[in-house]
């Protein structure tokens, strides 16, 4: 348990440095998004919620919420109790819409760095809402979600790995400037990080997996602003 995140508050510097890693790549969210750590039943409780819910896979660790909903956060990590869990301490806490992205759920007790994957991806979906981007297919959006998220996690694992061809000068710099923040990995993180790396590029699903490897191309080939402004006016990566 020592590298997972256990409740809201242990995820806000995490939180905070994916949005910076987003500004580093002039994709900066002016909005103050909320983001809870949930449990799965209360993840559960509010994808029924949602009128947009068909991109989610069956296991769903991550949700961005457009809707208003009460939603229970974990506000105190749990301890180990003999053989389970205990003194989880959650609250109810009203979203209230204030732009086209009321919060961002993730699923609580996650390693460091699959919640931070998890984070960059529904990130992604809220800058899309918030930039206007529209109707877009499962695949295209989900594929370029996945984009960001590996990106994130090629920063934390491999600094400066992936350069100008897929993300402009402006990702290698915020690649540096996301580890330089963080500290060095660890041997046993990045091993994860590289698990992590290898699940989403090879996801067998039709819009995570079939659609990331569609989007990843169109960013090495295109770059990745490029990319963005033919999804704006297509709803397709370019080819």
């Amino acid at each position: 348990m020592e590298s997972a995140i256990m409740d809201t508050g242990d995820c806000q510097p995490l939180y905070h440095s994916i949005r910076d890693y987003y500004e580093g790549m002039h994709m900066r969210i002016d909005q103050q998004i909320p983001m809870l750590l949930v449990q799965r039943d209360a993840l559960n409780e509010a994808i029924v919620g949602e009128k947009n819910g068909f991109h989610h896979m069956p296991e769903t660790r991550g949700l961005c919420l457009s809707e208003e909903q009460t939603v229970t956060t974990i506000l105190r990590r749990p301890r180990i109790g003999g053989h389970r869990l205990v003194g989880i301490r959650t609250q109810p806490q009203k979203l209230t819409r204030r732009c086209e992205v009321t919060a961002i759920l993730v699923l609580y007790g996650l390693p460091r760095l699959l919640t931070g994957a998890i984070l960059a991806h529904e990130l992604m979906h809220g800058w899309l809402r918030l930039k206007g981007y529209r109707n877009l297919s499962p695949d295209v959006e989900e594929g370029i979600c996945q984009v960001l998220s590996y990106m994130w996690l090629e920063s934390e694992v491999m600094p400066g790995f992936r350069s100008v061809p897929s993300t402009s000068t402006a990702s290698s710099s915020s690649s540096s400037h996301s580890s330089s923040k963080k500290g060095r990995t660890s041997e046993v993180e990045k091993k994860l990080g590289e698990f992590f790396l290898h699940q989403i590029a090879h996801d067998a699903s039709p819009a995570y997996g079939g659609g990331f490897r569609a989007a990843n191309a169109a960013v090495n080939k295109y770059g990745l602003r490029r990319t963005l402004d033919h999804i704006r006016f297509t709803g397709s990566f370019p080819i």
